[in-house]
């Protein structure tokens, strides 16, 4: 049977959305089945309540855990949430805020009743703490969002005061607690019901959309977009940036056009992912279909962009190229960036993940920059962007941000409408394309192939390659190279990656165990073309299996 990626989602492949909110109430997970448990991965507890992985018990067991982590850290200020277009999203923030209001949190809501994308959210609390009196109470956040995740997912994310996604130890100490409420029946959670807490006192509002919008020009040249006339188109794919693109367009003076503003709970419009999913990726081709078929099909776009449902990951879509490959985008964005911006601190790092392109490498190499490489989770780019001694952060899964035009902190989690609309700014100030602009850089710095492949492992096995270390791979070649690293620590902090990379001269891989299938990923990558590639494929998973079986 031929694939149906990148067709249309038929009536079959929509979720029973009835059956979905039944679920999110009637459903008590069954504690004693670790899927059904609390668990944080790299953003937050994600789950579905058709598979009792995302009920109301998680939600209140996880506020209340909050709440006592906030009170433990001396977390006084208002804690401001934010909900993305999932229809799992509304009914979990409200259990959330019958918690927040029992307890006492002064808690902010959308004061336009809408959706409100995860680094909007991120940029309200560095906002809020900036401007705050010194020793004034300091605010955090949470965000209600699975991120691109298919329509019958949930997911709730817990943002401290630096503004990004908690980091293992808030986390940890989160999802124990939460887990230990569940256990116990749910004792020990204050809550009211939803009506009482939007009326408590302590329940206020805050415009979102104006903080976020209005400050946009400081961190970006949006002069420079508005004075070359570059036609935009901006797919919202059905998410929480769905208001904020118009709002740019009109408020900004650019030439925008919102592709398609339509919320479905379903996203009934979409074309099916790769695995005939509905899932919102913006990096996928197959999620990107319709925006990449009107590009080629003569849309009048300069450049088109999409977003996932809560607007931390971007896609970049050119009339010449198509849908750029988020490594090849981060590539022309840091060359872009640290040649441009020349308020940043000239000695700013640039921090990727270990398993994004290399040619980020040789970019930051050309550029006299120091490249500081990271396990993967935004989380490791935090302090830098903070501080503006790393004034970039960017994930080859399509999450940046970068710091304002002064160099002082923009966001501290991913945001893809910025990144989105940068490559509008690259447009109108080098007269080219991304992807132009990435064909200079492989004519400069070689042209690399990039893959990842999933490979079956038990539990055990994944549990084994989380825990590896260099002495146990005595390999000394790869594809034909002389491996030159074996890394089971991030080299740009030293923390534990979790999995695996070897490195050559023109080729590396990295494994790492999947937090959710009984898979690990390898990441590859070659700069001696595609058939090199899967001869490091192959013998990386070859290598692996031998040190994990």
């Amino acid at each position: 049977m031929a694939s149906r990626a990148g067709t249309v989602a038929q009536p079959q492949d929509l979720v029973d959305l009835t059956a979905l909110l039944d679920a999110y109430y009637d459903v008590s997970p069954d504690l004693s089945d670790p899927g059904q448990r609390v668990a944080f991965g790299t953003s937050g507890h994600r789950g579905s309540s058709l598979k009792a992985s995302f009920n109301e018990p998680h939600i209140l067991a996880i506020t209340q855990a909050i709440v006592e982590y906030r009170a433990g850290q001396g977390i006084t200020g208002p804690l401001y949430m934010a909900k993305d277009t999932h229809g799992l999203s509304e009914p979990a923030q409200n259990s959330a805020l019958e918690v927040l209001a029992a307890n006492g949190v002064h808690v902010l809501i959308d004061a336009r009743h809408g959706y409100t994308p995860t680094p909007a959210l991120s940029h309200a609390i560095l906002t809020h703490n900036r401007n705050a009196a010194p020793g004034a109470p300091q605010a955090d956040g949470i965000v209600v969002t699975p991120s691109h995740n298919p329509p019958g997912d949930g997911g709730f994310k817990y943002n401290p005061p630096h503004g990004g996604p908690a980091d293992t130890d808030a986390t940890g100490w989160i999802a124990n607690r939460a887990n230990e409420l569940l256990e116990n029946g749910l004792r020990g959670v204050k809550r009211i019901p939803v009506a009482e807490a939007l009326a408590a006192g302590t329940t206020g509002k805050f415009d979102f959309l104006s903080s976020y919008v209005d400050d946009l020009p400081s961190v970006l040249d949006l002069n420079a977009i508005r004075e070359a006339g570059v036609r935009i188109g901006a797919d919202p794919m059905g998410g929480a940036s769905v208001d904020y693109w118009g709002e740019i367009g009109e408020r900004h003076h650019l030439n925008l056009t919102v592709v398609n503003p339509t919320v479905d709970p379903q996203w009934a419009f979409m074309t099916l992912d790769w695995d005939e999913k509905i899932r919102m990726d913006c990096s996928s081709p197959s999620a990107m279909a319709s925006l990449i078929n009107r590009m080629s099909d003569g849309a009048k776009f300069d450049v088109a962009t999409g977003n996932d449902a809560d607007a931390d990951r971007h896609g970049i879509v050119t009339p010449d190229g198509g849908l750029m490959n988020p490594n090849h985008y981060l590539a022309v964005a840091i060359d872009y960036l640290y040649r441009h911006r020349t308020g940043w601190n000239p000695q700013s790092v640039i921090g990727k993940t270990l398993v994004s392109s290399s040619i980020i490498d040789r970019v930051a190499e050309s550029l006299g920059r120091k490249l500081v490489e990271v396990p993967v989770g935004f989380k490791w780019f935090v302090p830098g962007l903070l501080s503006g001694e790393g004034a970039f952060g960017g994930e080859e899964s399509a999450g940046a941000s970068f710091n304002k035009m002064d160099g002082s902190v923009w966001t501290t989690d991913k945001d893809g409408i910025l990144l989105a609309l940068l490559a509008s700014e690259i447009t109108a100030v080098t007269g080219k394309s991304p992807s132009q602009l990435y064909k200079g850089l492989t004519d400069q710095f070689g042209d690399p192939v990039y893959a990842r492949i999933d490979a079956a492992a038990t539990r055990e096995q994944k549990a084994a390659l989380g825990k590896l270390s260099p002495s146990d791979v005595t390999a000394t070649e790869l594809a034909g190279e002389t491996i030159t690293a074996k890394l089971t620590e991030a080299p740009g902090n030293g923390a534990a990656i979790g999995g695996l990379k070897v490195v050559t001269e023109n080729a590396w891989f990295a494994a790492r165990p999947s937090g959710t299938e009984d898979v690990y990923k390898i990441y590859a990558e070659s700069f001696k073309g595609a058939e090199h590639l899967k001869q490091v494929q192959a013998e990386a998973k070859a290598l692996v299996d031998g040190v994990i079986s």
